[in-house]
């Protein structure tokens, strides 16, 4: 039965049937699960170390190529420098192109883990399939830096992008998007322009795999043990590393309970083997309430952010993405 082709868009019991998931997913699963449990637990060791392991491609996660086309820009934040990595867009004989935008990443990593150079190579190809220019935010981490630090890190990028990097770079159109906690620190960001700003300056976004109730939803206080990238007990940590004993429920730590009118379009992207899949299910309801425009797709078997690893579930994904941006530009 496995290989059934199927629409992400549309919600069947059939799209969460296990015994429909493909061979390749269904063994990069249980191969994600098997080289997570033959590494420590990320608990036992001190979150600067786990950087170091991850940075090393030791653990869930593939070691980081990077892009010998990145660059840095420091912008000014509430608590000193910003960095933000570039990456302009080149033509197929690597010949720069002016940009038709500008691409705001936020990486994922529990608000604990994560580097704005993480995701290079998938960043590189989508500024050259499209155009852009992209440019991943290193905001500061939990728990060294603990709730608002990241938010206000990823405001100030954004706030300087609308005001004075789309000048720069010679373009009027721009994007926001991330993966788990960057997915989350995206629709944050969103919300504070607009509601501190009066600003409301991206024309889409991606959120992928994002966790909008940090309360935790069914699904993510549901999933248990099972160790497929990350876990309940995972997922309360990083909670935890994030806000302390702050409570979870106003919108700017769950943006899932917040006023959604006037939100750009969103591509929404989960996968059904996924702890934080409710997350995702949840705020489609709520984007396309608040009357705004909403893609959801979710991939039968993807596991937490199956984007990042190689295989065809992952090019579809991405390729689906990537379409949903070009139709603004």
């Amino acid at each position: 039965m496995a290989n059934v082709p199927y629409d992400p868009s549309v919600l069947d019991a059939s799209l969460f049937d296990p015994a429909l998931i493909d061979a390749e997913t269904r063994a990069l699963n249980a191969a994600i699960v098997e080289r997570i449990n033959s590494f420590p637990d990320q608990w036992s060791m001190a979150p600067a170390d786990v950087r170091i392991a991850r940075a090393q491609g030791l653990g869930a996660f593939p070691a980081p190529v990077f892009s010998p086309r990145a660059r840095i820009i420091t912008i000014e934040g509430k608590s000193g420098g910003i960095p933000l990595r570039i990456i302009e867009p080149q033509d197929e004989d690597g010949r720069a192109r002016q940009p038709r935008g500008v691409f705001l990443h936020v990486h994922g990593g529990g608000w604990t883990f994560g580097t704005a150079d993480s995701q290079d190579i998938r960043l590189q190809r989508l500024a050259d399939k499209l155009g852009i220019v992209t440019a991943s935010v290193e905001y500061r981490l939990a728990p060294e830096n603990p709730y608002p630090a990241a938010p206000d890190d990823c405001e100030m990028a954004a706030l300087w992008l609308a005001r004075e990097g789309l000048a720069l770079f010679g373009t009027d159109r721009c994007f926001i998007g991330g993966e788990s906690a960057g997915a989350h620190l995206s629709l944050v960001t969103m919300l504070r322009l607009r509601d501190k700003h009066g600003l409301t300056p991206f024309s889409a976004a991606v959120l992928t795999s994002g966790c909008y109730d940090l309360g935790l939803t069914p699904s993510a206080r549901q999933w248990g043990e099972e160790k497929l990238v990350l876990n309940t007990r995972d997922l309360e940590n990083f909670v935890s590393n994030f806000i302390g004993a702050t409570a979870a429920n106003t919108a700017d730590i769950s943006p899932i309970y917040a006023d959604l009118r006037g939100m750009p379009p969103a591509h929404l992207l989960v996968g059904t083997r996924d702890a934080l899949l409710d997350d995702t299910l949840f705020l489609h309801g709520r984007w396309i309430a608040a009357g705004n425009e909403a893609d959801l797709a979710v991939w039968r078997g993807g596991a937490h952010v199956f984007i990042v690893f190689p295989g065809m579930l992952a090019e579809r994904a991405l390729t689906r993405a990537e379409a949903f941006l070009a139709r603004f530009l």
